[in-house]
């Protein structure tokens, strides 16, 4: 079976970027979906992962996947065991004379995987967190070597590393069909809730897509320092303030509701004393630090200043 390069496994939004990019460089690649539907005009394979499933049938699987160096997961995977599942059950199925001895003299899998995931995890008070904040620690910056939330994405991802993967916990998604303009109405519709509104960090899928590449082009040198057992904070290196975005959107192009929140902003800047926006990343509480991923990559990123 002739290796590729990535196999993607689950192609949904990110992929949309990801695909016309590999396309371009001419990087080989496959995707999967779980009903083999086209994603940016390429067809993918049928896949679905069910690490509930018997082993034997999981196996079966994964053994009917193309041969690749880099397997990038999109999909969520949760507490011990799937990703170990993931990785062994396909290093079993694909290894050849040449990859085995190369996964003898790492005593890991020849295998380059690398998940997808929240950057969440150094929330306080996020969905994704299930254990109490650190309220002793008085430094509003994170970076990705502090504590992490235990949560059942962030143990399956820890599991992963064990293995040799790489990890990129990703901030909040933009571009395309996503615009953080659209999700005020959800997430800020009453004065209240945008209130409670601090800070914001967010990454352009088209970023996301050139990391990866970037990672896949940069070869064994590449995945040694960047990649293997590496888990990374992927930001676009902005700290956007709620307030400041809401007010800002406040443009006169009719959305719905957009006048009424910027009036909220005015309203809550009186009460709670702020005298411009946006506020200091230490009046927010919280701000990502994400320099040394792409310092490391040798990159920088293209599209901040999301609207």
């Amino acid at each position: 079976m002739e290796e590729i390069s990535l196999l993607i496994l689950g192609a949904g939004w990110t992929a949309t970027f990801l695909i016309p990019l590999l396309q371009s460089k001419k990087i080989t690649f496959a995707a999967t979906t779980t009903t083999g539907r086209p994603v940016a005009d390429v067809p993918t394979i049928p896949f679905k992962f069910d690490p509930s499933a018997p082993e034997d049938e999981a196996r079966s699987a994964i053994a009917s996947l193309p041969r690749a160096r880099y397997i990038l997961i999109t999909f969520p995977l949760n507490d011990t065991g799937p990703a170990k599942l993931l990785v062994e059950a396909y290093t079993a199925t694909h290894l050849t004379p040449t990859s085995s001895s190369s996964a003898a003299a790492h005593t890991l899998t020849p295998f380059r995987f690398i998940q997808l995931g929240s950057s969440g995890i150094w929330q306080p008070g996020s969905p994704y967190q299930t254990t109490a904040p650190n309220t002793t620690n008085t430094d509003p910056w994170k970076t990705r070597h502090s504590p992490i939330s235990t949560t059942p994405r962030s143990i399956a991802e820890t599991e992963l590393l064990s293995l040799g993967g790489c990890v990129l916990n990703l901030s909040g998604l933009w571009g395309g069909s996503r615009s953080p303009r659209n999700w005020a109405r959800r997430v800020a519709h009453t004065k209240e809730l945008l209130r409670g509104k601090a800070s914001l960090h967010l990454i352009h899928g088209l970023d996301v897509a050139r990391a990866l590449v970037a990672i896949v082009e940069g070869g064994e040198g590449k995945w040694e320092t960047v990649g293997r057992g590496q888990r990374w904070m992927v930001t676009d290196g902005f700290v956007y303030d709620w307030w400041g975005m809401v007010a800002g959107w406040a443009d006169g192009e009719g959305g719905e509701g957009e006048e009424e929140r910027a009036r909220w902003v005015w309203e809550l800047m009186r009460e709670e004393g702020i005298k411009g926006l946006p506020r200091s990343v230490e009046v927010l509480g919280r701000g990502y630090d994400g320099r040394e991923f792409w310092e490391a990559l040798g990159l920088v990123p293209l599209e901040g200043h999301a609207s």
